[in-house]
């Protein structure tokens, strides 16, 4: 069994598109699957669409992304884990991808990532920019990132020391279990944030991030793009 899991914060919006999404996908795979929705502390209908769209709810108060993800791992009963994000459009070449990789000798991967709607002039070249490192880097981002259980059991899961880049780090501890692929195939995720901050507040993050290194994610303070009050995308007013 394939394990879908999404960790989500009021995300009553976007949700029903990616879990709509994930079911065919998930169906056009073959393969035995489950859909978890991991509310953290939700104060929307998270919940609530999760369980009109048929998905296994787990509900937590961490407000902490790995930790969360931890959690539906911890509920979940597949052999194979995806981790996906609530605002992200899964499609059954990516999932038919992560499949036959790990069925070929993989312990784990990601894909390719595109994003919805318009950007603006900065936020196209700064992606331009990053997708290519994230490529020669093999490392997975937090919009789909597969793994087999028994990896992710052996890293002992996300780190949970970390509220941010956790998928960098889950992605360099997988390299050290064993073969670990980015495939071709994309997944289309919310451009949202890249919308509703502005280029000054993405490149202060960029820099303070490049400054401290993982101190910069040791606590919420300076993540507010993550963990601040969600501003409202441009192009959906």
């Amino acid at each position: 069994m394939i394990s879908f899991i999404i960790p989500a914060f009021n995300e009553e919006l976007l949700l029903p598109r990616t879990l709509s999404a994930l079911s065919a996908a998930a169906e056009s795979a073959g393969e035995p699957y489950e859909i978890i929705v991991v509310d953290d502390g939700s104060t929307d209908r998270t919940a609530a669409v999760a369980e009109e769209h048929g998905a296994r709810l787990v509900r937590v108060v961490h407000r902490q992304i790995a930790a969360t993800r931890n959690s539906g791992a911890r509920d979940a009963k597949g052999h194979a884990f995806v981790f996906v994000d609530a605002d992200t459009v899964v499609n059954g070449a990516v999932v038919r991808a992560a499949v036959e990789a790990l069925r070929s000798g993989a312990v784990g991967g990601g894909c390719e990532l595109r994003f919805d709607g318009r950007l603006p002039i900065w936020a196209r070249l700064m992606v331009s920019s990053f997708q290519p490192l994230y490529r020669v880097g093999r490392l997975a981002s937090g919009s789909f990132l597969f793994c087999t259980r028994q990896a992710f059991e052996a890293v002992g899961g996300f780190d949970e020391t970390l509220f941010a880049a956790e998928e960098a780090a889950m992605s360099r501890a997988l390299h050290r279990q064993g073969r670990f692929v980015v495939v071709r195939e994309t997944v289309l995720t919310s451009g949202r944030k890249l919308r509703s901050y502005s280029a000054w507040e993405i490149f202060r993050l960029l820099s303070r991030l490049a400054f401290l290194g993982r101190k910069a994610v040791r606590d919420r303070q300076g993540l507010e793009i993550w963990y601040g009050a969600r501003r409202a995308d441009p192009e959906s007013e």
